[in-house]
Formats: structure tokens, sequence, C-alpha cells
């Protein structure tokens, strides 16, 4: 398994390593830490420049902080790196810094991973009140699941996974990235659907994996959902999970973020897109919006189809 670990040094940035101590990741990972310089990187001394060749006081200071500043993000990722190696010493773990816009600069990288694994927001105030414009950004663009990491306890232990699925093919996929991970023992996964307008009409264009659930005898959603539910339920007894499923009616967001408060779920996995015609959209987005207001992780599970879509 590969995954990418953004850090820029904020407590946000440890809090989600350290939330991977209850992400059940196997023990085979290599594992990247990326630091970014968000400066403009002189090109090498040896590469030839578009335009005409400046080498006024100002360009040359220009060239010379920008590399500081690199510096400075290959220092901080070696940091995250050995954050990263004492918590899981079996991992192959590297550091890399690299100067471009962070979010695209994680987007860039995440062809080539499995899983990236970020904080919920950075240093500046506004990040905050935003959530996170480099978070945000990631996780509507990235081309792998993400994961916004919250740490809520200190000790190990069981963990409670809330699960949302709407019959999507990367609500489908959450179930397979649940049950091939290694959970502790007395680990509980809860499976929710929520009844909305978009699930109650899902049924009149049966695309992906929810015509396998699908019978003539059905007068609504309910029979369709609950052999949906049935399905997933089985899938994850094999790993020894403790599983139970609801079925509520109402938004989709709001029923997750509920759920995950009053069951005290320790992260919720949700599909990158759902059934919704709107889902590539950022506002809206159910994936985004519980990413952005849960109290705990939020695991975004994005499949290899959408991905080469």
């Amino acid at each position: 398994m590969k995954i990418l670990i953004p850090y820029d040094g904020s407590e946000a940035a440890a809090a989600a390593i350290h939330d991977l101590r209850h992400a059940g990741l196997p023990t085979d990972v290599k594992a990247t830490v990326l630091s970014v310089a968000d400066v403009w990187l002189p090109p090498p001394n040896d590469a030839p420049e578009p335009g005409p060749t400046v080498r006024s006081v100002a360009v040359e200071r220009a060239r010379t902080k920008a590399l500081e500043f690199l510096a400075v993000a290959t220092e901080r990722a070696e940091t995250g790196a050995e954050l990263v190696r004492k918590q899981f010493p079996g991992w192959s773990v590297q550091a890399e810094a690299v100067a471009d816009s962070p979010a695209w600069a994680v987007i860039k990288r995440s062809g080539k991973s499995d899983l990236v694994v970020m904080g919920c927001h950075g240093h500046s105030p506004i990040s905050r009140l935003m959530f996170g414009s480099v978070s945000q950004k990631v996780i509507v663009e990235a081309e792998c699941s993400v994961r916004i990491g919250r740490t809520r306890r200190e000790k190990d232990g069981a963990v409670r996974i809330l699960a949302g699925l709407d019959g999507s093919v990367d609500a489908d996929a959450t179930i397979t990235a649940i049950a091939v991970r290694s959970w502790p023992a007395g680990s509980e996964v809860r499976l929710l659907t929520s009844i909305d307008a978009n699930i109650s009409t899902a049924a009149a264009v049966p695309t992906g994996p929810l015509a396998n659930w699908l019978d003539d005898a059905d007068e609504d959603a309910t029979g369709w959902v609950s052999r949906m539910l049935n399905d997933a339920s089985a899938r994850l007894c094999s790993p020894g999970l403790i599983v139970s499923s609801t079925l509520v009616e109402g938004d989709a967001k709001q029923s997750l973020l509920r759920e995950a408060e009053t069951w005290a779920a320790d992260a919720i996995f949700v599909g990158a897109r759902g059934r919704g015609l709107f889902e590539r959209l950022l506002l809206g987005s159910v994936s985004s919006a519980v990413a952005a207001r849960a109290h705990c992780s939020v695991e975004i599970v994005r499949t290899k189809t959408v991905r080469s879509e």
C-alpha cells in the first residue's frame, strides 16, 4: 500500500499522522511524507532559461530566498517522516520536499498513491475558517482515496467506524476498503443509509451495483436498500468486525454527522462520488461536507474506475 502524507508542521498534520494508529492499515506500507514550499523555484544553473536573462539584484535575492524556503520544507518533511517512523517502525518511509502550489503538489502525486492522509487545516486562520482550502481541493481533485485525520483519543483499542452507503460504485468500494484492513479486536462498523429524494428515485436509473439488489416485488426503496445493507454486513463479518446497520430518512450529510456524534464514531467512511447528479461539484457534495464538519476522522474512498474517467 502506498500512502502520501502531506505535512506542513501544524498540529492538524501531526494529528493526522497520530490518527493512523486507528486506521487499520497493513504493515507493508510505503509512505511518502511531502512538504511543499509555496514559492517559485529557480531552474538548475545549467538549465536554459525562457526569455531574456535577467541578473538584477532583486532576481538573485528571489532565487536565494526560494532555495531557503525549499530547505525549510526539506527539514519539515524529515520531521514528519520521523513522526511516521516512530509510530510505524515497520513501514518504508521517505521524505520529499517540492516547490509548488500545496494542493496541486498533492494532487499530482495522488495518482501513484492508494491513500492521501492529511489534516483538516493548515496554519492560516482563514484556512481554519474555510475547513482548509488545500484539504478541500485535494478531496475533490485527488486520484485516490483521501483520509482527513482527526485525533479524538490517546489510547489504542477497538475503533468505531460509520460507513455511509447509497448504492453507488464508490460507496460499495468503502465496504471493500474497510474489509481489507486489520482492525483491533472488538472494533465495530455501523452501516447507514439515509432515504432522501435521490435514494427514493435511484431505481429509475439502476446504474452501478444497485441493479444487484433490485427486486420486481419492491414497492419502494426500502427493499433494495435493506438487501444492500445485508450484503455489506455479510462482507464485513469475515474479518471479525461487529457489524450493525441502520436505515433513516432525511439528508445524508446531516444523518451521517448526527449518527457519528451520537454513536461516538472514530471514523466515517464515505464514497468520493455518490449517486447524486452534482457529486462532482464541491458545494453540496456529501463527502466534502462530511469531511469539513465531522468531529472525527473521515476517509473518502475513490475507486480506480472513477479515477480513469
